[in-house]
């Protein structure tokens, strides 16, 4: 990084700020959870290392800036997690994983630059994907049991939600229709994280599964000489049922 980013090095390279480089984290980030989800571990290994390459050039203008060094950024991450972890490196004793998280939370509040927070839901970045962030939101209140004792309570809450969002259409009101619906997705949220389930992950599979049953059908039509606009709804959903049938759901 340091002969790419040097006098001698990439033109391009030397060009890139740490806005510039925003893109580039997100997509490799997400190149990588698409090599996990094909449980490929030569893709797995492969897009790690693009990642950790975006972490080394960041580091690297940040040296440049004078501001710190990757070094600094591992030493950093080593300390915390030795002081979030007092059960293994300190004299705690074990404890389950709920009382680990509750502790966790504590420890990372009493932590500089933590401490003025005022709500435990503080510091869960607007960035993230919608989904992700409603989940991480849920499970922080969570911890401090803020959520229905039974599955069966969440349910109940989704007919509510759906029902109220049943009304909304009726007004063709936008505005109404769209938080009502936004409702729905949060309470949808919840259940995934009653049954264990990450919903990004949930969503992004089924979308890899959409886009190889709809492919099929267009390889279908254009194995017959025939365009999609010229199908019929029922053929083309009767080429869904054939590509679930053949297992088109990587």
């Amino acid at each position: 990084m340091a002969a790419l980013r040097g006098p001698e090095g990439c033109p391009w390279d030397k060009e890139q700020t740490r806005d510039s480089l925003k893109p580039f984290l997100v997509e490799e980030t997400y190149e990588v959870l698409e090599a996990i989800d094909e449980d490929s571990p030569r893709k797995i290994k492969e897009e790690l290392g693009d990642l950790l390459f975006q972490i080394i050039f960041h580091a690297r203008v940040a040296e440049e800036k004078g501001e710190f060094t990757i070094d600094d950024v591992l030493d950093a991450i080593s300390e915390k997690m030795i002081r979030r972890h007092p059960h293994v490196f300190g004299e705690k004793t074990e404890k389950t994983s709920a009382q680990v998280l509750a502790d966790w939370e504590q420890l990372k509040k009493a932590e500089k630059g933590n401490a003025a927070r005022k709500s435990i839901l503080e510091g869960v970045p607007k960035e993230m994907p919608a989904l992700t962030r409603a989940h991480r939101l849920q499970e922080r209140a969570a911890r401090v049991g803020f959520e229905w004792d039974r599955i069966d309570d969440v349910f109940a809450k989704l007919e509510e939600e759906l029902g109220e969002f049943r009304e909304t259409l009726a007004t063709k009101d936008p505005a109404r229709m769209e938080d009502e619906l936004g409702d729905v997705f949060f309470v949808l949220v919840n259940i995934s994280r009653y049954i264990g389930v990450n919903p990004e992950d949930a969503l992004r599979k089924t979308i890899s599964k959409f886009i190889s049953r709809f492919q099929y059908i267009e390889e279908s039509a254009k194995t017959s000489g025939r365009e999609l606009s010229d199908m019929t709804l029922e053929e083309m959903d009767s080429l869904w049922d054939e590509a679930k049938e053949r297992g088109h759901v990587k």
